[in-house]
């Protein structure tokens, strides 16, 4: 029994909807760049109508909204969102429908350690996350390169792309610790959705409060796409805010699945 194919075929059709959506959607919002760009003053003087908390909030900066890096750093702010539900979905489900579908103590009875089973299982996560971002990262470009008014740094855009793979690591190790401390989790999108968004409105109501600690409360606010235009790098600090929590995950995950005790179906 290969668990790690095993997995990646059963995850084979949402992975290609999950990458379809990405591919159509960032191409859409791409296409609205042309509209705001198309008049810059009167589109101006639309967002300058909004309050500055709100616009913060809203992740948009006027002194930068108007060239394609300043565009697609606004919409990544919801793209990260999207994101973010795919891994908490994923990270989520990957273990605990062994559970819910009453399937556990079969994979377990078989000759293959536990230290193997999760091993196989996050390998897989991590490849379709990977295998995500790839298309991400393409369609991102491609969106770029066809609506852009002028030419941008790609080396800029490459390091703003590759947030999107952090923020999922993020909540795919998250869901994966989730998954083996709560005993039954019948819903994974019922689950996860309301982790994702908790983190989501945390991170905007430490832009409009604008107390800085906050930040390391939520992935959203991990990467300053202002400071990444700014310095052509990420903050440190966030990194190995990042590193550390994905670790700790990883490992809790690791000791907890292989010394608790699978319940037999009723």
């Amino acid at each position: 029994m290969n668990i790690f194919w095993q997995e990646l075929r059963f995850y084979r059709r949402t992975t290609i909807i999950w990458m379809v959506a990405f591919a159509v959607g960032i191409f859409c919002y791409m296409s609205m760049f042309t509209a705001f760009s198309h008049d810059v003053s009167q589109s101006m003087k639309l967002l300058q109508g909004f309050p500055p908390a709100v616009r913060a909030a809203l992740g948009i900066r006027i002194e930068s909204f108007f060239t394609i890096l300043g565009f697609f750093g606004y919409m990544l702010t919801y793209l990260w969102l999207i994101g973010g539900i795919q891994a908490m979905n994923l990270g989520t489900g990957i273990l605990s429908k062994e559970i819910s579908g009453k399937t556990a103590d079969f994979l377990l009875s078989k000759p293959i350690s536990r230290f193997k089973v999760i091993t196989s299982k996050l390998a897989a996560a991590l490849v379709i996350i990977f295998l995500t971002n790839i298309v991400f990262v393409a369609s991102s470009y491609f969106s770029a390169m066809t609506f852009k008014t002028k030419d941008f740094d790609t080396n800029i855009f490459a390091l703003t792309c590759l947030t999107m793979l952090f923020v999922q690591l993020f909540f795919l190790s998250l869901g994966f610790l989730i998954s083996v401390l709560v005993p039954k989790i019948k819903s994974v999108l019922a689950f996860s959705l309301p982790i994702v968004f908790g983190f989501f409105i945390i991170g905007m109501l430490d832009t409009i409060i604008g107390a800085e600690n906050a930040r390391y409360l939520t992935p959203f606010k991990y990467f300053d796409v202002g400071y990444i235009a700014t310095h052509s790098a990420y903050e440190l600090r966030f990194i190995l805010t990042e590193v550390v929590f994905v670790f700790f995950c990883i490992i809790a995950s690791y000791v907890i699945y292989i010394r608790k005790d699978i319940q037999a179906p009723a």
